[in-house]
């Protein structure tokens, strides 16, 4: 069973309790423009659009998880087909996108949640490999790729520092190197959909036992899926708690000047819905914020993130 599976089934049991476009080709010689970065798409306002739909978010599968490369020319995102995880990518070359094809994929092996580090140099991703890399495992490890002159390297765990013997899920980076991820390594046997956000600071090149953040953002329910903020002024979240509006909400909170964050906000509508939010993340530009919402990916304008703001 692979983990992706393995999400939504967490969030039952909360609920329990609760042909590439050619004409992408040819948009702009501009590579700075939007509609040359972004697959050809109208950059949105502070309405969320479908990202790329016939193109990336495509009504027969399940796309969730997306990175993008700070200069637009790479993207990543996650699918799953038939609960068969795997992560694809799309890169813009001589002023032309190539066809979205897998780099990660593999009949028993799950694949997805993939996120570049701040310097783009390591590619992460979440997969249910064993540690030798074949024979799947148990519980999804985090993992990445090095960047090298010939494209990606072979997948390497993130070490047992990071990963633990239980589900881990999800990275995103603070500028600095923190990496924030999500974990139920302190779930108790009858609460396994008990997952909490972790920080792991980088300190001379080498992750730190990771922290438990601190209530109000860990409670006794589902916590996953966390965006830090490059300055970790805020993080956006996916959580399935009791006042959201369905199967998995997104929340924000913000960084206080006495080192606490603020109670988390539901986003709301138009972001939530009585459907299902997860996999939040901005691009590297700042200008928009992407989501997953019902098995597609989303987009809308940065500024959105305003309006949460005391």
């Amino acid at each position: 069973m692979y983990y992706c599976d393995m999400k939504k089934k967490s969030l039952l049991l909360i609920l329990a309790l609760f042909t590439f476009c050619d004409v992408l080709n040819a948009q702009s010689s501009d590579e700075d423009s939007p509609s040359l970065i972004y697959l050809g798409q109208t950059p949105p306002d502070t309405v969320p659009q479908k990202f790329a739909p016939g193109i990336l978010s495509l009504d027969n599968r399940y796309e969730f998880g997306i990175t993008i490369s700070e200069a637009g020319d790479e993207i990543y995102f996650g699918i799953d087909i038939g609960d068969k995880p795997e992560i694809h990518v799309t890169t813009l070359m001589d002023g032309k996108w190539n066809n979205p094809e897998p780099l990660l994929v593999d009949n028993e092996i799950g694949y997805n949640d993939p996120m570049l580090s701040p310097d783009e140099s390591r590619l992460y991703f979440i997969s249910t490999a064993s540690l030798n890399g074949k024979a799947p495992a148990k519980d999804p490890d985090l993992w990445y790729m090095e960047r090298t002159t010939d494209g990606w390297g072979s997948p390497i765990n993130a070490g047992p520092v990071i990963n633990s013997a239980k589900k881990d899920f999800y990275v995103s980076f603070a500028d600095n190197g923190t990496l924030y991820f999500g974990s139920n390594i302190n779930s108790a046997e009858d609460r396994p959909f008990d997952y909490d956000i972790y920080r792991s600071e980088l300190k001379n090149g080498v992750y730190q036992e990771p922290e438990r953040l601190p209530a109000p953002i860990n409670t006794r329910w589902y916590e996953l899926d966390v965006f830090i903020a490059p300055d970790e002024s805020y993080m956006i979240f996916a959580a399935s708690w009791k006042e959201g509006l369905g199967q998995g909400d997104l929340y924000i909170s913000f960084a206080e000047s006495n080192g606490a964050w603020s109670s988390p906000q539901n986003m709301g509508t138009p972001i939530n819905d009585e459907g299902h939010q997860l996999c939040p993340v901005l691009s590297k530009d700042g200008k928009y914020f992407f989501y997953t919402s019902n098995k597609d990916i989303y987009w809308v304008s940065a500024s959105i993130i305003d309006s949460y703001r005391e």
